[in-house]
């Protein structure tokens, strides 16, 4: 019986969300025995044409020939993952659907006639159908294990849709809002890092993106009752996941 084909592909990102799977290390070789990794650059020089099972898609869509290839990747395979905020929320490269490219470019480039790039950038979803999103920046590896090994099981996975708050309770840590008026993303923050911050009594970034059900208003004005100001809160909902609609909607009412 022929395994299932993975491709694992790359489009504008640091790489990181590739890395946190090459950092599975013995897990990633029980997988590999499970599946034909036809397409996977960052690990190997072998490269083999789709069509594929499975895709995992790491990176935002900032030009014009990502955008064409994209649609070009969706035809070729049956099951479509993005991995990280750059693929399922535009990445912190994001900011730049909220200034002038155009500028950017002729500050930074000595020939700026020689870079095609799009205004904005835009996450996987917004060109073509994702099947299922793993958020973070960068993505947890216990997550992409679940995931991949329920579609090889054949099952549905399990993964998390509450917000960083409940993995706070279920390691029995203090909030640092209450207890230390630090503000915190987490409230209105995806699960995923295990509280890592609040762990070390720092308030959550928000690395995650939004929670499926988030009230950022609410927490906007407990953060300005703790004494934070429209600006550290309108730079706050702006990072990993600027362009995601319920922290951009935030950051623009104390822009």
């Amino acid at each position: 019986m022929a395994r299932p084909r993975l491709a694992v592909i790359k489009f504008a990102s640091c790489d990181g969300c590739q890395l946190s799977l090459l950092d599975c290390e013995d897990e990633l070789l029980a997988v590999a025995g499970a599946v034909e990794i036809a397409n996977f650059p960052e690990a190997s020089r072998a490269v083999h044409p789709g069509p594929y099972d499975v895709t995992l898609v790491e990176g935002s869509i900032t030009t014009e020939h990502d955008a064409a290839r994209i649609r070009a990747v969706r035809d070729e395979t049956a099951v479509l993952i993005t991995i990280g905020a750059c693929a399922t929320s535009g990445g912190i490269q994001a900011l730049r659907n909220f200034a002038d490219v155009g500028e950017m470019v002729r500050a930074v480039y000595a020939r700026p006639d020689f870079i095609s790039t799009l205004a904005t950038s835009t996450p996987i979803s917004a060109h073509v159908k994702v099947d299922y999103e793993l958020r973070g920046c960068p993505i947890d590896k216990g997550q992409l294990l679940e995931l991949v090994s329920a579609l090889l099981a054949g099952r549905r996975p399990v993964l998390p849709s509450h917000s960083v708050c409940v993995e706070c309770k279920l390691a029995s840590r203090v909030c640092v809002m209450v207890a230390h008026g630090t503000p915190c993303l987490g409230p209105v923050t995806h699960a995923g890092c295990g509280a890592l911050c609040p762990g070390y009594h720092r308030g959550c970034y928000g690395c995650f993106g939004p929670a499926e059900t988030t009230n950022t208003a609410t927490l906007a004005a407990q953060w300005q009752a703790l004494g934070a100001s429209r600006r550290d809160i309108h730079r706050a909902f702006r990072t990993f996941n600027a362009a995601s609609e319920p922290f951009c909607r935030e950051a623009d009412a104390h822009g």
